[in-house]
Parts: C-alpha cells; sequence; structure tokens
C-alpha cells in the first residue's frame, strides 16, 4: 500500500512528465528548432524558457557578441515548463547533433505550480535526458532566475528548486551555477535596469548574465574567453 501511494504520488508530478503545447506559435518556433538542428554544425545550445528565448530580442546583441561566433542554438521558448522542455527534447530539438556544451536554465514558470522538490525533480530530468540523448557534452545547469520585485514566497519555493538540481553538479561533465546574487540587491528587490519586469533581462541584465558565465563557458567549450562589450 506504501509503494502504490507513494508511486502515485510520483505520477501527481506535472514537472516530469513530457507534455506538448499546441498553440500554433510554440508548434511553429519548435519545428524550426527541429530545422536548425537538422542542419548540424552546432557547438553549444540554450535551453529554457522566454529568458533565454529573449536574448533573440532585449539580449540581441549579447548573443551576437558572446555566441553568435559559437555555432549556438537557441532553445527557450516562451511559457515553457520542465515539463514542456523534456518533451522538445524527447522529439527532436537535440536530434542528430553533438553540441560541446548545453547552458541550461529552466523551471521559473513552474513556479506557481508545483513545488519546489517537483521543480527540481524537473529540472534532474531534463539534465538526465540531455545526458542520455548528448553524451559527449558537457552541461552548465544555471540556478533558475528569481522573479517579482520584492520577496515572495513563489522565490523560496524556486531557491529549493535551484538547491535539489545544483546537487546534480560532478565538476566533470555537469557543472551548475547560480547567478542570482548579481540581480537580487541585499535587501531582496530585484532592479528594473536589470530585470525590466523584475523576471526578464534588460539588455544590460543580459550582459551581466553573460559576463558572469563566460570564462566558464569558454572553458567547457575549450575556446578563448570572450571580451566584455563596450
Amino acid at each position: 500500500m506504501a509503494l502504490a501511494l507513494a508511486g502515485a504520488a510520483r505520477a501527481a508530478n506535472t514537472a516530469v512528465i513530457p507534455v506538448a503545447r499546441t498553440n500554433a506559435g510554440w508548434v511553429l518556433r519548435h519545428e524550426s528548432m527541429n530545422e536548425k538542428a537538422r542542419q548540424g554544425n552546432i557547438d553549444l545550445v540554450y535551453v529554457g524558457d522566454s529568458i533565454v528565448e529573449h536574448y533573440e530580442h532585449q539580449g540581441k546583441e549579447v548573443w551576437a557578441h558572446h555566441y553568435g561566433h559559437r555555432n549556438a542554438l537557441n532553445l527557450g521558448i516562451g511559457g515553457d515548463r520542465t515539463e514542456h522542455v523534456l518533451w522538445r527534447l524527447e522529439h527532436g530539438n537535440v536530434d542528430g547533433i553533438s553540441p560541446k556544451l548545453a547552458v541550461v536554465m529552466i523551471g521559473q514558470n513552474n513556479g506557481g505550480r508545483n513545488t519546489g522538490e517537483e521543480i527540481g525533480a524537473g529540472v534532474v530530468a531534463i539534465v538526465e535526458t540531455l545526458r542520455a540523448k548528448l553524451p559527449a557534452t558537457k552541461i552548465l545547469l544555471l540556478g533558475i532566475f528569481q522573479r517579482r520585485e520584492k520577496p515572495t514566497p513563489e522565490r523560496a519555493v524556486l531557491a529549493e528548486a535551484n538547491a535539489i538540481s545544483s546537487r546534480l553538479a560532478d565538476g566533470k561533465t555537469i557543472f551548475y551555477r547560480d547567478i542570482n546574487p548579481l540581480f537580487v540587491q541585499p535587501d531582496g528587490t530585484i532592479s528594473r535596469t536589470l530585470m525590466y519586469d523584475f523576471e526578464h533581462p534588460t539588455p544590460l541584465g543580459h550582459r551581466v548574465w553573460a559576463e558572469a558565465i563566460e570564462s566558464q563557458v569558454a572553458e567547457l567549450l575549450g575556446d578563448k574567453p570572450v571580451e566584455p562589450m563596450r
């Protein structure tokens, strides 16, 4: 009986059950990602939700500076939760490629739906899926960005998820980095200069993000660090 209840609890975690979204924009972007993957020559993939996708908008210049020469593929879709990314990874986003590095930052949109433990399990499932599909690829897992102008109960949920997923780091193929302290001030607030809606980075926020992880990205890719933007 206890085992059955435990199994039911696991099954109830929507964060680990792959599911597709059905709106036309999502389907088109997913298919375009698959098409880019089929073209090959991908050394770096960035996996996530709108925060990653916005590298094509607010962070466009930063992306060009840091990743434009690195055969990078943006695998971010706005609104995605861990379960949607799991589905995408199982349906073509990384098929036929063998990038040197995958940068992952996902789970924020699960914050209002799942517990910290459930979100952490969703992130773990994504990393495990990437390891299975891309065994030669190193993974840089980023802590989920916090959101809202001031501390909320949801922030504690995301922090718990980060604490769980951070345990995946082995210093060999999986690496973990939490750069939330660069965005969250000592008093717990987030500035609009870095996140215009207290969630998505501004152009400056993208620059802070990219420069914070640049040395590690370069090391894991095996190339030279990019100079800071001027």
